[in-house]
């Protein structure tokens, strides 16, 4: 897949953007805050709806404007496909192909982002919120089942943290049990399709982690509230008999314990955790190897690509590490690339690119593939 071209209207710092891509290397350049980050942002947007950078919609919305719109052309197994979002400070509208999805579900999953970007290092140094925000951003473009799972979790979760704090002389305990019941179905889907994940995911990493770095056994450990069973039951009834022995001390702290919204994943090598033992220079090849392997899982499972994002990464990288990153860029996979300087990427790299210089939310100037 690859995006043919984008139009913005209103978001960040645009007025209005109109630009065609080409289906391998775009480099996007200029000086800092000239809004080569919004333009990436912009993309990530079109294809998941939210940004990377925020989670308030209106901060999108340029200042002193009423709303936002961007629209792209995306090339989907060979099919052309318009996409359509419209930001207002109150609501969001989706539109494929000029029809109006009213199911984010339904409009998730269809074009397949891999982003590298600065802050990507918390992925492994930050709090389990960030690696949970991380695996239902995958999951949820792999599967669009996976979005309508989280979402009914979520709502179980909040109404059974709501009758948490109930006064006990009203509790009723039929309807806690029931609401229980079907918690603990959505959990354990969610906990199955992470699970997988992670499975396809170190199937991967290490022989990635290896190949860039020349260090063995390093993978992924999934940390549930759950051991992993391949008999659904065994872990259903496993589980409420966790939150039965817990019963007290969650109505005591009135919210729910254990479950999904408490897991994590962490890296290692060999025995070793990265978050506490592993260098700088580590952990960023331990994210570069993550998303490195994301981009195998959604060739696997989609046939096709995602369209590569690398925000101002090869700043970050040395000579080695930057050229092991451009060993997985492909012909089949689009990349678009920001930096503030050309010649930190590879003069033959370049002469294969498009480049777009920004200025102040403008295009400066357009230089087509040599």
């Amino acid at each position: 897949m690859y995006i043919k071209d984008i139009c913005l209207t209103n978001f960040r710092n645009y007025d209005t953007l109109s630009l065609t891509f080409h289906k391998g290397i775009n480099i996007i350049y200029g000086e800092n805050a000239q809004g080569k980050t919004n333009l990436l942002e912009s993309i990530y947007v079109l294809a998941l709806t939210k940004s990377h950078r925020s989670f308030i919609d209106k901060t999108l919305i340029k200042e002193n404007s009423e709303k936002s719109k961007i629209i792209g052309n995306v090339i989907l197994q060979d099919i052309p496909t318009k996409f359509e979002i419209i930001l207002t400070p109150t609501k969001k509208q989706l539109h494929i192909d000029s029809n109006v999805i009213k199911n984010t579900g339904d409009y998730l999953s269809n074009i397949n982002i891999v982003i590298f970007y600065p802050d990507d290092l918390e992925l492994v140094k930050g709090s389990p919120n960030v690696r949970r925000r991380f695996l239902n951003v995958e999951l949820t473009q792999l599967n669009a089942l996976y979005y309508n799972v989280m979402n009914d979790y979520n709502r179980l979760l909040k109404m059974r943290n709501d009758y948490l704090k109930t006064d006990m002389h009203k509790f009723n305990e039929y309807y806690f049990t029931a609401l229980t019941t079907y918690f603990v179905e959505k959990a354990i889907l969610l906990l199955k399709m992470r699970k997988k994940f992670i499975d396809k995911l170190n199937s991967y990493i290490s022989d990635i982690f290896f190949h860039i770095a020349s260090l063995e056994d390093f993978h992924i450990k999934y940390d549930s509230f759950l051991d992993y069973d391949s008999n659904d039951e065994k872990m259903k009834k496993k589980f409420e008999e966790q939150l039965s022995s817990m019963r007290e001390k969650e109505i005591r702290y009135k919210t729910t314990l254990i479950g999904p919204h408490r897991d994590d994943f962490s890296f290692y090598i060999g025995d070793m955790p990265l978050k506490s033992f592993g260098s700088q220079g580590q952990q960023r090849m331990a994210v570069l190897s993550l998303k490195l392997s994301e981009i195998e899982i959604f060739k696997s499972y989609k046939k096709e690509s995602p369209i590569l994002l690398l925000d101002d990464v090869f700043s970050e990288l040395d000579d080695y590490k930057k050229n092991n990153l451009l060993n997985y860029i492909k012909e089949d996979i689009q990349t678009i690339i920001t930096t503030t300087d050309l010649s930190c990427i590879d003069e033959l790299i370049i002469k294969q690119s498009k480049r777009i210089e920004i200025e102040n939310g403008t295009i400066k100037n357009i230089g087509e593939v040599k």
